[in-house]
């Protein structure tokens, strides 16, 4: 599909997905906004933009009935409880996140645990919590903070790399379980920082990922973060 162009408050990226852009700087914050059997919001930005988030909301005239947490990032939760307190939705949290809300959750999901038309695929390294959600027969996937797009560190758009190591808890563990992502099929990569991808993307992490010469995690010793070399 042809690159949508996100530079609006509010951009339908694929057909009934939203990307509704709270702040543009000095960094940009998003939720994504699914239409689709249950309207379902994933993340809610960070507390101080929650409002803004509603007036989105409001915008389109879609009131989300269930609400996802990829993780919980002050950038990811901090809408959480305006949005409960709007529109009552079911809400899912990891069961890893210590949530530290007004409201609980209804619903703690775990790896691989289906919700609705997403699968969960958990992506520990950024956060313990992290998670990915993937949508396979709609070839989606919206990747919490396991990537980011490359232009965020100032690369070409279009391309998915590691979120930054100044604000994950071990790099290289993420690295490790972003893995995980190539089990599943999608095309289109919806991020939190940076351009989302619209074609080709798991070709574009499978390219990321399986770079020249790499070896093997060793599981055996993995704590000690050895990697067997392959010969």
């Amino acid at each position: 599909m042809m690159n949508p162009d996100t530079s609006d408050t509010i951009t339908e990226v694929a057909p009934d997905v939203y990307d509704l852009t709270l702040a543009s700087k000095p960094a940009r914050y998003r939720s994504f906004l699914f239409d689709w059997d249950t309207p379902t919001l994933i993340d809610t930005g960070p507390q101080e933009l929650s409002q803004i988030l509603i007036q989105r909301l409001e915008s389109i005239g879609i009131a989300p009935e269930r609400l996802l947490l990829t993780h919980t990032d002050h950038d990811h939760v901090g809408g959480y409880d305006t949005v409960i307190d709007t529109y009552s939705p079911e809400t899912y949290v990891p069961v890893q996140s210590q949530l530290q809300t007004a409201h609980v959750a209804d619903h703690r999901y775990d790896h691989e645990d289906n919700i609705g038309p997403f699968t969960a695929v958990h992506i520990p390294g950024h956060t313990q919590d992290n998670h990915a959600l993937v949508a396979a027969e709609e070839s989606i996937a919206v990747l919490g903070d396991a990537m980011i797009g490359a232009d965020w560190r100032g690369l070409p758009e279009g391309y998915l790399i590691m979120i930054e190591a100044f604000y994950s808890d071990d790099l290289i563990t993420a690295e490790r379980n972003a893995e995980r992502l190539q089990d599943y099929e999608f095309d289109i990569a919806l991020v939190f920082h940076g351009s989302s991808v619209f074609n080709d993307a798991r070709k574009k992490i499978d390219s990321f990922l399986d770079f020249p010469n790499k070896g093997t995690w060793d599981t055996d010793v993995w704590p000690l973060r050895v990697l067997s070399y392959l010969a």
